[in-house]
């Protein structure tokens, strides 16, 4: 790994966020059942459909089906009905009908609906001046898909719709990509464990607590290690729990100051620098490297101290790496345009991601961007996205906004 005397380019963040996507373990697969899960999932491959749906002729609406033949018809007999689950058993001849329901299957000889509302019963004589079209109210055999079509593709994210489909579509069990284990590292001699008693010159860990709550979607329960202090045997001693996790996150001591302790720590431990520096604000000392284990490479990405940092590093390099590892074809989290409620100022040399809060169509700033200030953290729902040397933004112009909720 390299030293902290060498001088170290930054890249940009889509660089940084490349690099390290190239780098996201390949998981391996298993089937899965169709009860859902506390991680998200996504297809391993391709899933083809077993049967065709509608399988049937069905209406898609109560009230008649209508054998109208070539006639002009405005009355027919009222010859049975057709539930779903109990369709009518036989033919209906040019001058018949029967009761149907939504979802029920079309009798043979039937060719469209005529709903409830515009028929007149009287007796077992069905009449209407409203006549269908052939084929109106009416969902075609395969018309949702048909035996062999792919119905989901591989990267297809587990949602309640995407498992509906494919237990429409006959299977009962699906295979999806195990999600990577991940263990999540903070360190710092001012740190103290949560709820602890917290001296003047100590700060409750939150970090670790933070980054594994925004792991627990994706992976569930990620393996705490920490707080650990600024000490190389003590680091040593939680790295060697990390051994067998795909990933770790190390949160603090990222940096190359005298108390920051975690690159050499990880160089003892065998791991090697992808890259290190992002001209990004907050965290611009990012770190990602990779440590050859018995069951194939780990994927070290070192967040920094400051709770905002870590979250921002979190939710644009962690996060995506996660997705990626778990075959999800887009794992880059995604932005949209909103109006600035107020003015924003001119950027330097780094992009800046700042803390905003949005109504859905404006957004304005969170009242403090330190980046240790987790109050405003807390009540921020978005990232401003603003690029290294943009000028400043006058209220009512547009700016690029990330969505906390999207991941």
């Amino acid at each position: 790994m390299e030293s902290g005397g060498s001088v170290t380019p930054m890249l940009t963040l889509e660089e940084a966020q490349a690099k390290l996507l190239a780098l996201a373990p390949e998981m391996h697969s298993s089937l899965l059942g169709m009860l859902p899960v506390s991680a998200k999932r996504h297809l391993a491959q391709d899933v083809s459909a077993l049967r065709t749906q509608p399988a049937a002729d069905l209406s898609a609406m109560d009230g008649y089906a209508l054998a109208v033949g070539d006639g002009e018809n405005s009355e027919w007999r009222w010859v049975g009905e057709s539930r779903a689950g109990a369709p009518y058993d036989g033919a209906l001849s040019p001058g018949e009908c029967v009761r149907i329901s939504t979802g029920a299957h079309m009798p043979q000889g039937a060719d469209r609906v005529l709903i409830q509302e515009n028929a007149a019963v009287l007796g077992d004589v069905i009449r209407t001046d409203d006549m269908p079209e052939a084929g109106r109210h009416v969902r075609r055999a395969g018309f949702d898909f048909a035996t062999g079509d792919i119905v989901l593709t591989k990267g297809a994210p587990l949602t309640p719709a995407t498992l509906a489909l494919a237990v429409s579509a006959g299977h009962g069990v699906l295979p999806w990509t195990e999600p990577p284990s991940v263990a999540v590292l903070d360190s710092g001699d001012e740190l103290v464990e949560a709820g602890a008693p917290c001296g003047p010159h100590q700060i409750p860990a939150s970090n670790g607590v933070m980054l594994g709550a925004m792991l627990y979607p994706y992976v569930g329960l990620s393996e705490p290690l920490g707080p650990v202090a600024d000490d190389r045997a003590a680091l040593a001693r939680a790295l060697k729990q990390a051994e067998q996790s795909h990933i770790l996150i190390t949160s603090g001591g990222a940096s190359v100051g005298d108390h920051d302790l975690i690159q050499q720590a990880l160089v003892d431990w065998g791991a090697e620098l992808a890259f290190w520096k992002v001209a990004i604000k907050p965290g611009k000392p990012l770190m990602v490297a990779t440590r050859k284990a018995d069951w194939g490479t780990q994927v070290i990405l070192g967040l920094p101290g400051n709770p905002v940092s870590s979250f921002v590093t979190c939710f644009l390099f962690a996060l995506p790496l996660i997705r990626a590892a778990m075959g999800d074809p887009s794992p880059l989290p995604r932005s949209a345009r909103l109006v600035a409620g107020e003015a924003l100022s001119a950027v330097g040399t780094r992009r800046e991601f700042l803390r905003g809060v949005s109504d859905g169509r404006t957004v304005r700033l969170s009242s403090s961007q330190d980046s240790s200030a987790l109050l405003a953290l807390a009540g921020a729902n978005c990232l401003i996205d603003r690029p290294a040397g943009a000028s400043a933004v006058a209220a009512g112009e547009d700016v690029l906004v990330y969505n906390l909720e999207n991941g």
